[in-house]
């Protein structure tokens, strides 16, 4: 897949008679995304949306709140009622976040609650068309001939991408320019439009445009190839050896919300990754 769903990693107390006896869900449920519509964020977020409505037989809304690296809906989950009608789906990019911003509204570890990792997935380079680069060692070569001609959207400081686009600029000892975006869907736009000649995706994301030739993937961030791009090769089989830049995502909820409700989430959410 092109992103790797992981059912069940995060292990909570079982379910027990006393789970049995909670009323829950009986209203719908909100989901916060950390991200603007059309990034890896927002893809897997609806998915997990629309297997979890199916099992718990209540609607689970989708509720974008992008913006400072995922913080903004982090602090609407932190300050919800603690009653599980609140969940939040991030990606590693924001416990990036939490130690970036020294001043943020809410205590990480203390106000939220983990519910489960959901998947893990690459990163990948992708290029405008018109960029005359094929692969990644023509970026370098671009870049070292011309440094800071060439320009990378980032869907927001600090967050995954971002980090990936600065190991890149170390490794390769280049200077590329990071255009900061609100979010990986804004970022393609920006790419597509010509606006910008490089960006470092998520494969949900990028795919569909790389299939129809609006985009060019130049190298996948993982150490391995991505089932979905085989063709693609790694940054690190490209030349830049010991390269590797991948991010997870995971379901979050409100601190303080009983065990019984965060456990039932966690095997829904389990259940449905398996299916």
């Amino acid at each position: 897949m092109m992103v790797r769903l992981l059912a069940g990693v995060m292990c909570f107390v079982p379910i027990n008679g006393a789970l049995a006896q909670v009323n829950y869900p009986a209203k719908p449920i909100r989901l916060l995304i950390g991200a603007p519509p059309g990034g890896g964020n927002d893809v897997l977020g609806r998915v997990v949306a629309q297997r979890l409505t199916d099992r718990i037989g209540q609607q689970v809304v989708v509720e974008n709140r992008g913006g400072a690296g995922q913080t903004i809906a982090g602090d609407v989950a932190a300050k919800s009622p603690p009653d599980g009608y609140t969940i939040l789906l991030v990606s590693s990019s924001f416990m990036i976040s939490a130690l970036v911003y020294p001043k943020l509204p809410y205590d990480t570890l203390r106000d939220l609650a983990p519910i489960t990792l959901v998947a893990d997935s690459a990163n990948v380079l992708v290029a405008h068309p018109s960029l005359p680069a094929r692969g990644v060692k023509d970026v370098i070569a671009l870049a070292r001939a011309k440094p800071g001609s060439l320009a990378v959207a980032s869907p927001g400081i600090s967050g995954t991408p971002h980090m990936a686009a600065e190991l890149f600029k170390l490794m390769t000892s280049t200077n590329i320019l990071i255009v900061v975006y609100k979010g990986s869907g804004p970022g393609s736009i920006a790419l597509m439009s010509g606006e910008v000649p490089l960006q470092f995706s998520t494969p949900p994301s990028s795919l569909p445009y790389v299939r129809t030739g609006r985009m060019r993937a130049l190298g996948v961030t993982t150490k391995a190839r991505v089932p979905s791009m085989p063709d693609v090769p790694t940054i690190a089989e490209s030349g830049v050896q010991g390269y590797e830049a991948t991010q997870w995502f995971g379901l979050f909820t409100t601190g303080g919300t009983p065990p019984a409700i965060v456990d039932r989430l966690h095997q829904e959410t389990a259940r449905a990754l398996r299916a």
